[in-house]
């Protein structure tokens, strides 16, 4: 019997790779620093998940970060800011993100369940078309290769519009949207699955919400780790996810839940 879930699309930095989505961070806060406004941490991951070119106009926008930038350079920043930003953090987002390329532990056991089971195997994501070129081939040496890849650009809008995930479902061949599962560790990557019609699955350990690696998560107290996952669940719930899980690792009796709603006609949140 076919599984009721057609296609499952996730997304990259802090789902599949990356554990705590540090790559980004790196990247933005050199940037920043080279262009003499210094930004923390919690800035640099406010927005992330969006466009990097969005991203880095977010960032912008924050009032504390307006102020700086007025103080820096006698002026407000402008578009040709942000596209000078977003031209000198690809080539370190590519270094970053190489550096940060290992998958997240069940990561490659998650895919292979998912071609057994004949789902098909899409991704989004805000890195750019060049900021993926040296994550595909390390991603697949690790077991990991999804049929569709769709970066940032490709789309004339990016999250949480669903035009990244409708392309991806296009290029699958797979539809309706409801019969797919989007699966993301941002808030924005679920406003994109919620718009788009799919069933949404949010990341609560793994990704950006948290922000460590899997050795400094682990290291925590017990309690510490409890107190800033649940933190971070609660923040994917108020965007709308479906269901909250920690990682990949515990996604397939996820999709086995909601391969039984669909058989009994349910249909994803509105």
């Amino acid at each position: 019997m076919t599984f009721p879930v057609k296609a499952v699309v996730l997304d990259w930095a802090g789902t599949m790779i990356d554990h705590g989505c540090r790559a980004p961070v790196v990247a933005l806060q050199r940037v920043f620093d080279g262009a003499g406004v210094a930004i923390s941490e919690a800035e640099a991951r406010a927005d992330m998940g969006r466009a990097k070119r969005d991203h880095i106009r977010a960032i912008l926008a924050a009032p504390r970060i307006a102020v700086a930038w007025q103080a820096a350079h006698d002026r407000a920043s402008s578009e040709d800011d942000v596209a000078r930003l977003h031209d000198a953090v690809e080539p370190l987002m590519r270094s970053a993100a190489r550096d940060c390329a290992a998958l997240i532990p069940g990561a490659a056991a998650l895919a292979a369940t998912l071609r057994a089971r004949g789902v098909r195997i899409g991704s989004c994501t805000g890195y750019t078309r060049p900021m993926m070129a040296d994550i595909l081939p390390l991603a697949a040496e690790q077991g990991y290769a999804p049929e569709a890849v769709i970066c940032s650009g490709e789309t004339l809008e990016g999250r949480p519009s669903p035009l990244m995930l409708w392309k991806a479902l296009v290029e699958l061949g797979v539809w309706p949207a409801w019969s797919c599962v989007k699966v993301d560790d941002a808030t924005v990557g679920i406003g994109e699955g919620k718009a788009a019609g799919a069933w949404t699955v949010g990341l609560a350990a793994s990704g950006n919400g948290v922000g460590l690696d899997y050795a400094a998560l682990q290291a925590l107290p017990a309690d510490e780790r409890t107190r800033r996952v649940s933190a971070a669940a609660a923040e994917l719930r108020a965007a709308g996810a479906d269901y909250v899980i920690d990682s990949v690792a515990d996604l397939w009796p996820v999709l086995e839940t909601i391969a039984a709603r669909i058989t009994a006609g349910e249909r994803p949140m509105a």
